[in-house]
């Protein structure tokens, strides 16, 4: 999906994968190479970037705050939620406390239902919420928890994200959000 995402997209992106440490930084790294973004492993207190993907390292959460005008990225090693660190809940609500209205996330596949709670705060909050398919999803437990508690705006193909994020994005989303 991310391949499908300009350099110049005018927002930051924020992703929450369900990985061990070290494999979310060489997933990264990897992301970096393959995608016309810049793609890094989250580290505490770095400034939210349009064009930049943020991955949550594995064995932490990663939560953002304002200082001034600038969006922050810090992690957290509170406990695990829906057994997962980094959660994507976690990642959602501080979005949705962030960016409100203008926030717009994705939920890609992946087990259990992780995502559902923090989609809820985020829809809440006048957020767009955007669910991957079943057809196209490897598992589709996170995203089908979405779309099963009401939660998903659209529900598209893997194929069919990027170009979507795009539009929305320029339609004035100030944040998007992947997990």
């Amino acid at each position: 999906m991310l391949t499908g995402l300009p350099s110049d997209i005018a927002v930051p992106i924020v992703i929450t994968q369900h990985m061990p440490p070290v494999f979310t930084k060489m997933f990264a790294e990897r992301l970096d190479r393959s995608t016309p973004l810049h793609v890094v492993e989250a580290g505490d207190g770095m400034e939210l970037q349009p064009g930049w993907a943020y991955i949550a390292p594995g064995d932490s959460h990663l939560v953002l705050h304002r200082r001034g005008t600038a969006t922050l990225t810090q992690l957290s090693s509170a406990p695990p939620e829906n057994s997962c660190r980094p959660a994507v809940d976690v990642m959602f609500r501080s979005v949705a406390a962030l960016y409100g209205a203008s926030a717009y996330a994705t939920v890609l596949t992946g087990m259990g239902h992780d995502g559902r709670g923090g989609a809820k705060v985020l829809r809440d909050a006048g957020a767009e919420i955007l669910a991957q398919d079943e057809a196209t999803s490897v598992v589709w437990g996170m995203p089908g928890a979405v779309v099963g508690a009401g939660l998903a705006d659209e529900v598209l193909p893997l194929e069919r994200i990027a170009a979507h994020l795009i539009n929305r994005v320029k339609t004035g989303r100030s944040a998007a959000v992947a997990r």
